[in-house]
């Protein structure tokens, strides 16, 4: 007999202690969530410094035709870069149901204007080909701190997505006057 939920949460209560940990644990009174989000900043950005197969992202995000031209074949990149993207939402697909202990199929749906405001906030073009990791931790840094204090102050969630959008309007404004500017 299958048991189907309709897409309604899932409880997970009796997940074993190793996997909890994921999300629970600590390490020396360090939540082991935040370890890993620092090693993964650290071996990102070291990567998007270092290896060739990351620069070739930042070639083909500005200027697709010309990264063909130069040799690189930017299918490839895009299918890489869309097997870690999708690797990397599985990691945090898990992290999120051994911290909660629930699996929720919505978890991220509405998440996207986060997202991208916070990569554009921490300097990444919307044109591509500019940006870092270390610019898009400081830019979640920024919204998490407005999005708390909207909070503690008790603003509407409805006025606080207008807010957030405003920050977005605001940052890629100033990033295309910024390209307009160094374009000539």
């Amino acid at each position: 007999m299958h048991d189907y939920y309709q897409g309604t949460p899932l409880s997970l209560f009796t997940l074993p202690v190793n996997f909890k940990f994921l999300g629970q644990g600590a390490v020396y009174g360090i939540p082991f969530v935040i370890i890993l989000f620092f090693l993964l900043v650290a071996l990102f950005d070291f990567l998007l410094r270092k290896a060739t197969l990351f620069r070739k992202v930042f070639y083909t995000g500005s200027n697709e035709r010309a990264a063909a031209y130069s040799g690189i074949n930017i299918n490839r990149i895009k299918l890489w870069v869309t097997v870690l993207t999708s690797t990397l939402a599985g990691v945090a697909g898990i992290i999120y149901m051994a911290r909660l202990g629930s699996a929720t199929p919505t978890f991220g749906v509405g998440m996207e204007l986060n997202v991208i405001a916070a990569a554009v906030i921490g300097g990444a073009s919307l044109k591509g080909g500019t940006g870092s990791i270390l610019g898009a931790v400081l830019g979640v840094a920024l919204l998490s701190i407005v999005t708390s204090s909207l909070i503690l102050i008790n603003v509407s969630v409805y006025w606080q997505e207008l807010i957030k959008g405003l920050i977005l309007l605001a940052a890629v404004s100033i990033d295309h006057l910024l390209n307009k500017y160094r374009a000539g």
